[in-house]
């Protein structure tokens, strides 16, 4: 078996590939514990989706400038040697760096869609509403949090923009916690697992501490299967019983090392 580095990869990112842009990560060795809203919580009153955009409206105003880092473009530039890339992130970095076929297992924070009409639109087009609905908002000296979040308690003036085209329900078109990934964008990714192991291909994780089980079926998966499976991520991960290779440093930094 040649050396993983030579092979061609499938890679699955999380969140400790983000945090060179500036992102925080939930679960990183610097990580401040939060619990963050969930879909239940979101959907069961408009004072807790009051909560969830009052501070997710600053939030994108910081969160949605931020710009590729190394191993975005690393990833990018070798994309051909790449049987795929499924990412766990939701800031659509990937595909900034220039990344064509990522999937987007969580879905993007960019996009927004009307819970009751199912009518999507450009996270973009929502801020602006909400910047005319509350102005000077987002001028606010906040803390970031993961997920284009942040600390803010009181926020009970913020008005909740509505679908424009029904008045129904706001979401950002991303996979809460306790909601599911679509199952066709599963079985997609279980595909490209097979993939790999018919192509003699290595799984390579980068940046996730795989502690989320939308992530972890793929590398049980792909070790059930024999495939190599290489974790490169800064601390301890659910799935490094199963890593063929394991590398506990950044990712950026071992990526250098590869080029």
């Amino acid at each position: 078996m040649s050396d993983w580095s030579d092979r061609r990869w499938l890679v699955l990112t999380g969140a400790g590939v983000s945090t060179d842009s500036g992102i925080p990560d939930y679960r990183g060795p610097d990580a401040v514990p939060r619990q963050p809203m969930t879909y239940q919580d979101f959907i069961a009153s408009a004072q807790n989706r009051q909560r969830y955009w009052a501070r997710a409206h600053i939030g994108w105003s910081r969160f949605g400038v931020a710009e590729p880092n190394f191993t975005h473009r690393f990833l990018a530039e070798h994309q051909d040697r790449l049987v795929g890339l499924i990412t766990q992130n939701v800031d659509g970095l990937h595909e900034k760096a220039g990344a064509r076929d990522v999937v987007d297992l969580h879905g993007r924070l960019d996009r927004v869609v009307c819970l009751d009409c199912h009518d999507m639109t450009t996270r973009d087009e929502v801020q602006a509403r909400l910047d005319a609905l509350n102005p000077g908002w987002t001028e606010q000296d906040v803390v970031i949090a993961p997920d284009g979040d942040v600390e803010l308690e009181d926020t009970s003036d913020f008005v909740v923009a509505e679908c424009a085209q029904c008045g129904g329900r706001l979401k950002p078109d991303v996979v809460f916690f306790g909601e599911s990934v679509p199952k066709p964008k599963v079985a997609h990714c279980f595909d490209l697992v097979e993939r790999a192991g018919r192509e003699d291909a290595a799984l390579v994780v980068l940046g996730s501490s795989l502690q989320v089980m939308s992530g972890l079926r793929f590398v049980r998966r792909a070790a059930k299967d024999g495939t190599e499976v290489v974790i490169i991520n800064r601390g301890p991960t659910r799935g490094d019983t199963l890593a063929d290779v394991r590398i506990d440093d950044g990712v950026a930094e071992t990526l250098r090392r590869l080029s």
